[in-house]
């Protein structure tokens, strides 16, 4: 079973469906647009064995090129549209690429590869041409996963993985049908929006409305207009939904009812009084375009309280963990369930985890081993054998306790984990989500730093204008209080500027302690 056959099945079972909304397109002119674009691409000499990039926002070109190369056996090359020609360069020749599809406004003199416009129209279907009979242990895409320089790690996902992801996702059947529409302005080329907006919307014969930007406007119109079934998005932004939403109640003096409803609607139902929640709700929903069932979020942690908040309007949150090395999500939570903290659930369908080296409060690394789980880096022997071992369990490098329920919770990356003078180990995600329920807090990076020749926990904290030092400072010590000492971070700095994010609005720990180092956050705390 490969990408081809997956198109193929989805192809013959629900050819009237859509699957690219926007523009229209069912599954089986879909279909005839890959073949088309398979002719143009093979007059270059593409074939089995080649790499060939993708760089490109989420065009309707996108999975059109994708399914493209994999109808000729060739690999993808996943590149993200943020990075500079230099390390464009180095991703290529280190992945091997002589042929990169792309937006003609990413064009720039390189002697490395060959642009071609992913843009450009194609011609007439080739009637020779047929899908290159691929193996199941082929290599569908290869991605950067420790940066695009040096000695980076480039994962390889066979056909194999990418079709068990899509299968693992069955998971969710009961939140995602046929002919269903799925809201697509992740970005395609980072796992998470790959495996969400392509391998499960095919999987489920679903439609997705590709969006490349993420102006709020634009989303928002794209809501009313195609009235989403299934939306996926970072957590900050399913935060900053919520946070607007109530802003805007609060103003119309509306939230202290709405609120009252929200949380007491059980006990409405029992006395007959639903329509009231669900007069409550409707407006909200609307916003989303009244059709939304499921939110799913990735990539970083959701706050209990922003989970519950969707929960009691009555939708389906699915909160998912993954890794580029596992096709992105490989576990899942179930929704409905209580948490007092963030969960990631349990692996899907055909994966299984360990929770390894535990301390004394359960924490430990997760290694995970299953249908989904990469066979390793490209060409690095040695980071291979550190990763896997002899049961073929991968070690994440993330550390995650399990509850009492069975369910994962993600406690922080390994290489992140602040190892203090005393031995204690602090975990930065734990810190961090403390500190971003400081009103005027926009976003807060913690991590390990020497001061005075002491290891401290440091923070550096992007917060509003209207935020004074001090102010900051009395904060974070109500927050300290609530962990134990040795958590406490007594030394910070703050910026009225952004901090430095991925593309999937992490942030960039490394980029922020360097501009720490380089003075570049004046106003701090020591």
């Amino acid at each position: 079973m490969n990408m081809n056959n997956m198109l193929e099945m989805a192809v013959a079972q629900w050819p009237e469906n859509l699957f690219l909304v926007r523009e229209n397109v069912t599954y089986a002119t879909f279909m005839h647009d890959v073949r088309a674009r398979a002719a143009t691409l093979a007059k270059f000499g593409i074939g089995h064995g080649d790499v060939i990039g993708v760089l490109a926002h989420n065009i309707p070109q996108f999975p059109l090129t994708l399914f493209a190369i994999w109808y000729l056996g060739a690999t993808v090359l996943m590149l993200d549209t943020n990075l500079t020609p230099f390390e464009y360069d180095n991703m290529t020749k280190v992945a091997g690429c002589k042929f990169v599809c792309a937006e003609p406004s990413f064009f720039y003199d390189t002697k490395q590869f060959k642009f071609l416009d992913i843009t450009a129209p194609d011609g007439d279907i080739n009637p020779d041409l047929y899908p290159y009979p691929l193996k199941d242990c082929d290599v569908a895409s290869m991605s950067f996963t420790s940066g695009s320089t040096g000695n980076p790690k480039v994962v390889p996902l066979t056909h194999y993985n990418l079709v068990e992801c899509a299968n693992s996702l069955e998971d969710m059947a009961e939140y995602f049908s046929a002919g269903d529409v799925m809201y697509g302005f992740l970005p395609l080329y980072h796992i998470f929006g790959f495996a969400i907006g392509i391998l499960a919307t095919v999987h489920f014969g679903g439609g997705i409305v590709l969006q490349p930007t993420v102006n709020p406007k634009y989303i928002m119109d794209d809501f009313k207009k195609f009235r989403p079934h299934v939306i996926p998005a970072v957590p900050r932004l399913w935060e900053m939904f919520r946070n607007k939403i109530i802003s805007t109640l609060t103003q119309q003096k509306k939230w202290r009812i709405i609120s009252f409803i929200l949380r007491n609607q059980s006990t409405l139902t029992s006395m007959g009084l639903d329509f009231v929640t669900r007069k409550i709700q409707e407006p909200i929903l609307n916003l989303f375009g009244g059709r939304a069932r499921l939110l799913i979020a990735g990539g970083a942690a959701t706050k209990p309280e922003v989970e519950k908040f969707y929960e009691s309007l009555g939708l389906a949150f699915i909160q998912g963990y993954g890794l580029t090395e596992t096709v992105g999500p490989i576990c899942i939570s179930k929704p409905g369930k209580k948490r007092m903290a963030f969960s990631c659930g349990g692996p899907t369908t055909n994966n299984e985890c360990e929770i390894r080296d535990k301390d004394e409060n359960g924490i430990g690394v997760l290694w995970l081993r299953g249908h989904q789980v990469f066979g390793g880096y490209l060409n690095n022997d040695a980071v291979n054998k550190e990763v896997f071992d002899d049961k073929g369990f991968f070690n994440t490098g993330d550390m995650v306790y399990m509850d009492k329920n069975g369910e994962l919770h993600f406690a922080g990356r390994k290489k992140q984990v602040i190892v203090l003078d005393s031995g204690k180990n602090v975990y930065p995600d734990e810190l961090e989500a403390l500190f971003m329920e400081i009103d005027g807090v926009k976003n807060v990076a913690v991590f390990e730093h020497k001061v005075n020749d002491k290891t401290v926990t440091y923070a550096v904290f992007s917060v509003d204008k209207n935020m004074t030092l001090d102010a900051l400072a009395d904060a974070v010590a109500n927050a300290n209080k609530r962990v134990a000492s040795y958590k406490w971070v007594t030394h910070f700095a703050m910026t009225t500027d952004d901090l430095p994010m991925t593309s999937t609005q992490k942030v960039k720990h490394h980029l922020v302690r360097q501009n720490l180092i380089d003075g570049k956050y004046p106003i701090r705390k020591e």
